[in-house]
């Protein structure tokens, strides 16, 4: 299995009073991650909303394991988790420059069309593109 990578730095807004990273910014690290990975399909939040589609978060996990603190050097891998519905579930691992794994997170997304009616079978468009990122990502 494969991740899509992508590189952030932690800046000084994202401290806290504690001198780390405030726990909600790994939230919106994984976003980036989540994104990166998906707008290489063709699936990121404007391009689902192109397609006459949107996927909103239902569900979200993180854990901490350490600390990241400012400047430092940081890796998004994210990948996607295979689902039987018409879901996407997103699993991020946030690393440090030495590779340590710094938390963990799984975001699960529904589709639904843009009067927010939940689709319960993948649109070809979508399914084609979900297949495509889980060749990439060498998943089952």
């Amino acid at each position: 299995m494969k991740y899509h990578e992508i590189p952030i730095s932690v800046r000084f807004n994202e401290i806290d009073a504690y001198n780390v990273a405030w726990h909600g910014h790994y939230v919106a690290w994984m976003e980036i991650g989540r994104n990166g990975l998906a707008s290489s399909f063709g699936m990121d939040a404007q391009q689902l909303q192109e397609l006459g589609y949107f996927g909103p978060v239902v569900a979200l996990e993180v854990k901490y394991f350490k600390p990241a603190h400012f400047r430092d050097a940081l890796t998004v891998r994210t990948t996607l988790r295979p689902t039987e519905s018409a879901t996407l579930v997103f699993v991020n691992e946030i690393c440090g420059a030495d590779g340590v794994r710094l938390a963990t997170g799984v975001t699960t997304h529904v589709l639904t069309d843009r009067d927010g009616i939940m689709q319960f079978t993948l649109p070809t468009e979508i399914a084609g593109r979900i297949d495509a990122m889980k060749r990439w990502l060498e998943l089952p």
